[in-house]
């Protein structure tokens, strides 16, 4: 039968705890409650490409080839993705493209545009009405390397980051702004204070304007930068990255249990633009701990919540909730369970309440959500092809989700009875 979205609440219980340490006979089950979820068991598309719960609808917005507002082609890679209230209703999406020098389907730009004229990658905006339909689309950030994933300022912006460490006719592995109101190409400036590496995300604590940042790598770490001046991140800053305090180089992937509490302070980065590839060498050295491919990463609810991919001891992915307020980390989700979550990725707090994940795994990737209570379940599935899933975020009513597929490269609105 079709689950309430209370009914669901009271099955999967009130404990993270309780909701992921399973038998395996139980997690056989718990495959088949999770699919159907809060909002009901997921409904085959006739189109092939995105299954969803009964009552919901999407609409293909943008995709790589079509021709935008500016003349250029929609660029390839579709990647992490931001929401941002524009004029008269319309949302504003800043959108990356996580693209190498000799990917196809580059971001096509003027070379007087491009922080780099080898880059093929970028941002691009697009403009959506509050019936989900496409006003505009254009490029807004061009010439950089491997725009993975990024984040949303609460002055709005798009932290746009490079998933990178390589020297084109530029050094690569930065983090970018691009102003929400941008009409075309931005001049990019490097933000080199908030560090050179592998870049995947960034979150802002709207409290402080600190920018927390990981590190797509498996022995990466999880930054905070301290700007100078808030809200003026070209400013300048001083990079830090998170210790634990009773476990100085801590490897995260095993030995945590899920809900434990742990007090964390900050070692302070001497060296964030260097030459090779030693932010997170400095900082383990220092006593910061490794994370397992740290990737999505968003602020809600006073929380900070990021995903190890490859953390866990199945390997198989991690949510982590660090608490600005307490200075306290704690490992919120590991099911090690390929049908529960598979490679989270990119994440999202709800208007409701609910995380988003976006999964990278093997196989059917799928749009995963995590009830308040920890309880998980499958809102969306890919039933085009086995690639990710992308910058999944929502309008500012709530209303609409915003996701992409990273290949062939889509955006999609999604909407229905949150």
């Amino acid at each position: 039968m079709t689950l309430s979205r209370r009914q669901f609440f009271m099955l999967a219980g009130t404990s993270t705890a309780g909701a992921l340490l399973l038998s395996p006979l139980q997690a056989f089950y718990a495959k088949r409650t999770l699919a159907a979820g809060p909002y009901g068991a997921l409904q085959s598309d006739p189109m092939g490409v995105l299954d969803l719960p009964a009552g919901f609808s999407y609409v293909r917005l943008s995709e790589t080839g079509q021709t935008m507002t500016d003349g250029y082609k929609v660029p390839g890679g579709h990647d992490g993705m931001g929401a941002f209230s524009g004029a008269n209703g319309n949302t504003i999406l800043i959108r990356n493209h996580e693209l190498s020098p000799t990917s196809s389907n580059g971001l096509g730009a003027p070379n007087s545009k491009k922080y780099d004229t080898q880059g093929r990658g970028g941002t691009t905006t697009l403009v959506v009405s509050p019936n989900r339909t496409l006003i505009s689309h254009y490029g807004s950030l061009a010439g950089t390397y491997r725009n993975c994933a990024g984040g949303a300022t609460p002055w709005g912006s798009w932290l746009s980051c490079e998933e990178s460490f390589e020297t084109g006719n530029k050094k690569h592995g930065y983090v970018f702004e691009v102003p929400s109101s941008a009409t075309g190409f931005v001049t990019p400036v490097a933000l080199t204070a908030m560090g050179r590496f592998n870049h995947e995300a960034a979150a802002v604590d709207p409290n402080t304007g600190y920018v927390y940042l990981t590190e797509d790598r498996g022995d990466g770490l999880l930054y905070r930068f301290v700007p100078n001046s808030r809200n003026n991140l070209s400013a300048g800053g001083t990079l830090y990255a998170l210790r634990i305090t009773t476990r100085p180089q801590a490897n995260t992937t095993t030995g945590f249990t899920v809900g434990q509490a742990f007090a964390v302070d900050w070692v302070r980065i001497t060296n964030p633009d260097p030459s090779t590839d030693t932010v997170r060498v400095e900082g383990f050295n220092l006593g910061a701990a490794k994370f397992a491919r740290g990737e999505g990463i968003f602020y809600g609810n006073g929380d900070i919540y990021f995903s190890c991919t490859s953390g866990g001891s199945a390997g198989l992915g991690q949510i982590w909730r660090y608490t600005p307020a307490t200075e306290t980390l704690r490992l919120y989700i590991e099911p090690n369970n390929a049908g529960i979550l598979d490679f989270p990725d990119n994440i999202v707090v709800a208007p409701n309440g609910d995380l988003f994940l976006c999964e990278d795994g093997g196989g059917t990737d799928c749009i995963v959500g995590i009830t308040p209570s920890g309880a998980l379940y499958k809102f969306a599935r890919n039933a085009l092809n086995t690639n990710e899933f992308a910058g999944v975020c929502f309008s500012s009513n709530g209303q609409t989700m915003f996701v992409n597929m990273q290949t062939p490269g889509i955006t999609f609105a999604i909407w229905g009875p949150w």
